[in-house]
């Protein structure tokens, strides 16, 4: 329900005065309060951003006015702008998003750097993806990567026709999706690498007012965050080759608990990256070769 009291309806309403009174109304949630309220009017309106700027003349009527405060609404009770617009960048991809995924994220792209690391760039590695979300980690290796082989399992099948969506749109062939809990879907078969950005918040811990939104199985892993992390440590190196590596992401907390289960499983080389922010956030580890 549109606030009472932000403009009146049966009024026309200016576009800097729309942008004015959007940017108020999320300045409490939005350190990008004018930038949210643009692009939520583009959405309204159906335009681009630059309209504004080439057109500052135009008015909206009352229906154009309406469906714009809708949006700022959602927006201003924590809807993330992903999910209003119903798209996200990653790795300059722009990625279609809905409450089913989460939201990608700047620090997962850490783990799509060292996956790179390790694949040569006329590689035809076979590359598994763990809970592929919205497919953007698999995406980002199958672009980079177009020889290799990439397969990318979820337990959530809305997840799943989202990610086989992106794909689509952006033309990427060298994937396929799967559905099914972790590595089960995938069991007699064999990887030369696994990713995987798995659920790793405590179910005691409070959730971000920003998560609040996103899909609470996505997002939380038992009483400490690692129960997906366990079976993952646990299962992989069934599907995984000799010599092969995993790649996880992980909280920034849990980087000597992530390397205790990983050696406790029999995972060598292992090793921690920081994010952007200089926070530990994906480790690595190889399974070792056979004697």
């Amino acid at each position: 329900m549109v606030r009472e009291g932000l403009v009146a309806l049966n009024e026309f309403m200016d576009i800097e005065t729309a942008i004015r009174t959007g940017t108020n109304r999320l300045r409490a949630v939005s350190d990008s309060a004018r930038l949210d309220a643009e692009l939520l009017l583009a959405k309204a309106l159906d335009v681009n951003r630059s309209h504004f700027f080439a057109h500052p003349e135009d008015t909206l009527d009352p229906a154009a006015a309406g469906r714009f405060l809708a949006l700022i609404e959602r927006r201003a009770s924590g809807e993330p702008m992903s999910y209003i617009s119903g798209e996200r960048e990653f790795w300059s991809m722009s990625l279609m998003v809905s409450p089913a995924t989460l939201v990608p994220r700047p620090e997962t792209e850490i783990l799509v750097e060292r996956a790179l690391t390790y694949i040569g760039r006329k590689a035809t590695l076979r590359i598994l993806d763990l809970g592929t979300g919205s497919g953007a980690i698999a995406l980002a290796i199958a672009r980079e990567r177009p020889l290799c082989d990439i397969v990318a399992t979820d337990l959530s099948a809305s997840a799943l026709a989202i990610a086989r969506q992106n794909a689509r749109q952006l033309d990427i062939a060298n994937i396929s999706f799967v559905c099914g809990d972790w590595v089960v879907p995938v069991k007699g078969r064999r990887f030369d690498l696994i990713v995987s950005n798995p659920p790793y918040i405590g179910a005691g811990d409070p959730l971000p007012a920003s998560l609040a939104h996103e899909p609470l199985e996505a997002l939380v892993a038992g009483q400490d965050g690692l129960d997906a992390i366990r079976r993952i440590a646990a299962d992989a190196a069934g599907v995984l080759a000799d010599g092969g590596r995993l790649l996880l992401e992980h909280g920034a907390t849990q980087r000597d608990a992530v390397a205790e289960l990983l050696q406790n499983h029999g995972w060598s080389q292992i090793e921690c990256f920081n994010d952007y922010a200089g926070l530990p956030r994906v480790t690595t580890a190889a399974w070792p070769s056979a004697p």
